[in-house]
């Protein structure tokens, strides 16, 4: 019998919950039942009964003056993506961000794109990137989206991208192990990044975030390359 899965239809509820989430997270602070409806093209009726179902799974909560945020289930959550790979990569992040003084992450592949797994900011700066978990960019832009393309092979990158063509970056990381670009992702942003490759993990980069440094493009690569051994060596022994 044929499968049916892709001509099942769509949970329009589900949707707008999961919809509801990505507003939060795009907003970064509270939001009032009517800025959300509004978000989502809703009456505030439809907004707060799906909110009501949200808030019982403790995926939101509402503070003291009624202003709608992300829940702490929501964290709980996402450690356990990967969790074996988050938990061997903190501590090599954490020596990362510090020692360059640059905001570290880790972004896998999801379709075709490039996903923040996990980020931390350095300590003791006055300012510093914030790279959310779950911000996203397609594969084929920005330093982490070329080294993950270098992790694939001929037959994975065609059955996602078809005919379209990898970026020359990917030579530069077969050549000397890491990529740097500028403002491709966020302006005025530079990143560089290595791929990490871990088994049973999709595609994954290791990589930094930051707008100047002192530091060559080299010596920050060649830092990362140390952090990514160290990590895919965790994952051998």
């Amino acid at each position: 019998m044929a499968a049916t899965s892709d001509l099942a239809p769509h949970s329009q509820t589900l949707s707008r919950g999961i919809n509801i989430l990505e507003v939060l997270a795009t907003a970064g602070r509270p939001l009032s039942i009517a800025q959300l409806a509004a978000a989502l093209g809703v009456h505030r009726s439809v907004a707060y009964r799906i909110l009501r179902t949200l808030e019982d799974h403790n995926l939101v909560a509402r503070d003291p003056s009624g202003g709608v945020r992300l829940g702490a289930r929501l964290a709980e959550l996402s450690q356990a993506v990967s969790r074996e790979l988050q938990v061997a990569a903190l501590p090599e992040l954490t020596a990362v961000a510090n020692d360059l003084t640059m905001t570290a992450f880790l972004a896998v592949m999801e379709g075709k794109e490039s996903v923040i797994l996990t980020s931390i900011e350095p300590r003791h700066q006055a300012a510093t990137i914030v790279y959310r978990p779950g911000s996203r960019h397609p594969v084929t832009h920005g330093a982490p989206g070329i080294a993950i393309q270098s992790l694939l092979d001929e037959t994975q990158w065609k059955a996602a991208f078809h005919d379209e063509p990898r970026r020359p970056d990917v030579e530069k990381i077969t050549t000397i192990g890491y990529v740097t670009t500028r403002g491709e992702v966020i302006r005025g942003m530079a990143a560089t990044a290595v791929p990490l490759s871990i088994p049973g993990e999709m595609p994954t980069a290791l990589a930094v975030v930051y707008v100047e440094s002192e530091l060559s493009e080299d010596q920050i690569g060649q830092r990362l390359l140390i952090a990514a051994q160290r990590i895919e060596s965790a994952f051998s022994q």
